[in-house]
């Protein structure tokens, strides 16, 4: 019985990582190119599944044909089959062809060539996030990239340490960031939406924390977000704790990492500017609410391990956090 429980609750728990939901999954793309990888997949799927069955039938076919049975005598030894060879020579070579013919035409279409008018996007990993260009529109965000849907967008990626792997499965295959190196991927999005991402290559200490978004909006929403990211930040309303929050910020370190229009120009962490219209922190780990800003603001570390974010020193008191934390998420 204990026994029997036991295969129940492995098979419950196995059961239970296939209900989902999944929001890194290739398996429904929301692009041209995510669509092109999902055609090729189920084409040789189902090329798999007809060699699986030929064989397996084959199998079962040569098991009970040829079993033991009592009195029979043993088969006599075949040495050499001229027409059996000759087939399961060329049976194998058919079916790369059928595999390779696709494959290859797909790596092609999905090379990374974009229209001239394409948007382009210039994608640098950093240890452990993700920062954002838009040279043409003057831009620069993180973690979050936005793009409008139906159009053609050019994704040129690069990164400024170790090897990293963008990766937005519903949009696109993987592309390395790799230093000194520029890889791409074009792609068209079809559904507006907020499309989950990943590092997909092992990068340090808070790799699997290494999480992205690619927000695709409306035509008339990703121009709203063009022009409020070209303008500069929001003023705080005086005797406010932004205000009061935005001083916290012009004395403290803060000032040497991050940039805030206008207001900073450190280069060493994520641009600040719009920082309170994005939804999530710490490259997506957590969401951006005042409790999560505050517990990341006080020790990053502790947090996310390995983050170059320090823990602030001397430490700011709660009142300065607090204040810390309505100046950033005024930042819209």
């Amino acid at each position: 019985m204990t026994r029997c429980r036991r295969w129940l609750t492995t098979a419950a728990l196995a059961l239970a990582g296939c209900a989902g939901p999944f929001p890194q999954s290739t398996l429904h793309p929301r692009s041209d190119y995510g669509r092109a990888i999902d055609h090729l997949f189920t084409d040789i799927f189902w090329w798999a599944v007809v060699v699986f069955v030929i064989v397996e039938t084959l199998l079962l076919i040569a098991l009970i044909r040829f079993r033991h049975r009592e009195g029979r005598p043993a088969p006599k030894p075949l040495h050499g089959h001229t027409a059996l060879e000759i087939g399961w020579t060329l049976a194998p070579a058919v079916i790369l062809v059928l595999v390779a013919v696709p494959t290859v035409r797909t790596i092609f279409a999905t090379a990374g060539d974009a229209p001239p008018d394409a948007l382009k996007v210039e994608v640098i990993g950093h240890q452990w996030w993700w920062e954002y260009k838009y040279p043409s529109l003057g831009i620069v965000t993180a973690n979050e990239m936005h793009v409008p849907v139906g159009k053609p967008v050019q994704v040129s990626i690069t990164s400024a340490d170790v090897i990293h792997s963008f990766w937005a499965p519903a949009l696109g295959g993987k592309r390395d960031a790799t230093p000194g190196h520029i890889t791409r991927i074009a792609f068209r999005a079809d559904s507006v939406g907020n499309y989950s991402g990943q590092c997909a290559e092992f990068c340090g200490q808070s790799h699997a924390n290494m999480r992205l978004r690619v927000l695709v909006d409306a035509e008339a929403a990703f121009e709203t977000w063009v022009k409020t990211e070209q303008a500069g930040p929001a003023a705080p309303a005086p005797a406010s704790p932004a205000e009061a929050g935005k001083a916290v910020y012009s004395r403290s370190a803060c000032l040497a990492c991050h940039t805030i229009k206008g207001i900073s120009p450190g280069v060493i962490g994520p641009d600040l500017t719009h920082f309170g219209s994005r939804t999530t922190i710490a490259a997506g780990v957590f969401p951006n609410d005042s409790a999560d800003l505050a517990r990341w603001i006080a020790d990053a570390p502790a947090l996310k391990p390995g983050s170059l974010m320090p823990r602030m020193q001397p430490p700011l008191s709660d009142a300065e956090i607090a204040a810390l934390v309505a100046y950033l998420q005024s930042l819209k």
